[in-house]
């Protein structure tokens, strides 16, 4: 299998391109992990991964969407990314993730994409605005991969997204990136309305045959104004993806990205163990996409290191929800959330500003930790390789979490106790 893929990519993509993932996102960002696991042992604080949500605006309309993508559109100007990209790169990052909305609606994308050859960057799409002329464009930088998310079949695709025709116009963006022989990659957000039909040997095959070289299962989470819980996956379907994804990570000759499990199959939340936080359209940090309030922005005067390592809004966000679960602490406890944005007085950082009352409304719902069920560890050697360097829970949860004090939130009513949540000064 690893022959086969290493064929593939050789064969598949631009060599150019492919020698821009080894350094910049391979080499440099396994050296940007290993300083952030420097500067944790000295008590300092700099995520190894930043994900930048560059503009709010997008051409769809998905079921469950955070985004405020009817609002009026605002985006990061390009002086200010060039500016955080750069003090970035200073803490040793190379490796980060453009969302939006739709990235590619900013006008400035390939002005940033452009000025930074040594980073490398992930773009988030629905592949709609990738027309031929881009996909050659996104070839010359190098520098960046698409993911081009891709929801279901055509009835469902438009369900989903909220527009007529959405899965054939993602197919063609997908196709121009191949065609110009773009490192592309291909997410689906797991629901109960996709969950039959991509979940399968047959769709990850397909994948393979256009020439996509990863493909990203990740789990429909129900949040913001029209959050539609009942998408959400049941803890049986989580765990089966999470069985399908090590299955087929030593079958198919394709890159398989999974954010919540580490070597050993247990869960672990990127936010909690300091791996990513975000940064949303208006240049607000706040600790996950799907979490969003905020104390800090990148426009701040202070040093962009300096903003998040004296952060106490987000040091303490890691601790609660390392103290609470392996999970994700928005869907299991958001009255702990609701709790934390108190405590630190943080500012609603959307732009319909309901962000508070919804997280009141929300019901709990399962995520990726499940602690009656076995944990499904990695069975292919290069992955559990690759997570034990670079992809764990850096000690957060054996610093903070007590298994023994966990209750599950399907049937735990117990307000959270204020003193387990002083602030560490």
């Amino acid at each position: 299998m690893y022959l086969r893929l290493t064929k593939r990519m050789l064969l598949e993509t631009d060599k150019r391109l492919l020698w821009k993932l080894m350094w910049n996102m391979g080499f440099k960002g396994l050296r940007s992990v290993q300083a952030h696991k420097r500067r944790l042992r000295k008590g300092q604080f700099f995520p190894p991964y930043l994900y930048i949500s560059i503009i709010n605006s997008c051409n769809l309309r998905c079921q469950g969407c955070w985004v405020d993508v009817a609002h009026k559109q605002h985006k990061i100007d390009v002086e200010a990314l060039n500016r955080m990209i750069n003090q970035a790169k200073k803490m040793g990052n190379s490796f980060f993730g453009l969302l939006g909305g739709e990235p590619f609606m900013h006008k400035g994308l390939f002005d940033v994409l452009e000025a930074h050859p040594d980073a490398y960057f992930q773009v988030f799409t629905n592949g709609h605005f990738i027309t031929d002329e881009v996909a050659k464009r996104l070839r010359k930088c190098g520098n960046v991969t698409p993911l081009v998310s891709v929801e279901g079949t055509e009835i469902i695709s438009d369900e989903r997204r909220g527009k007529k025709g959405v899965l054939s116009a993602t197919m063609e963006g997908l196709q121009n990136c191949l065609n110009n022989k773009v490192m592309t990659g291909v997410c689906t957000s797991l629901c109960q309305t996709n969950f039959d039909d991509l979940l399968q040997e047959k769709w990850v095959d397909r994948l393979i045959e256009m020439g996509v070289m990863y493909t990203w299962f990740h789990i429909y989470r129900p949040v913001g104004p029209e959050s539609v819980p009942a998408l959400a996956l049941s803890p049986a379907q989580q765990r089966k993806a999470r069985q399908f994804v090590v299955e087929m990570r030593c079958k198919k000759p394709i890159i398989m990205i999974d954010a919540y499990y580490d070597a050993d199959g247990n869960a672990l939340c990127p936010a909690a163990t300091g791996f990513t936080h975000h940064i949303n359209p208006w240049g607000d940090i706040e600790p996950c996409p799907i979490i969003q309030f905020a104390k800090e922005s990148i426009h701040d005067e202070r040093p962009l290191d300096q903003v998040f390592n004296e952060s106490e809004f987000l040091r303490d966000f890691r601790r609660t929800a390392a103290q609470h679960t392996r999970g994700c602490i928005a869907l299991e406890r958001p009255d702990l959330i609701d709790d934390l944005v108190h405590r630190h007085d943080a500012k609603d950082a959307t732009a319909r500003k309901t962000a508070l009352a919804e997280l009141r409304a929300a019901t709990t719902h399962p995520s990726q930790y499940a602690p009656d069920m076995t944990p499904v560890p990695e069975k292919s050697w290069a992955y559990r390789i690759a997570k034990k360097i670079a992809f764990h829970d850096y000690g957060v949860y054996t610093d903070h979490f007590e298994e023994s004090n966990w209750e599950d939130p399907r049937t735990s009513s117990r307000a959270p106790d204020p003193e387990l949540y002083q602030i560490s000064k």
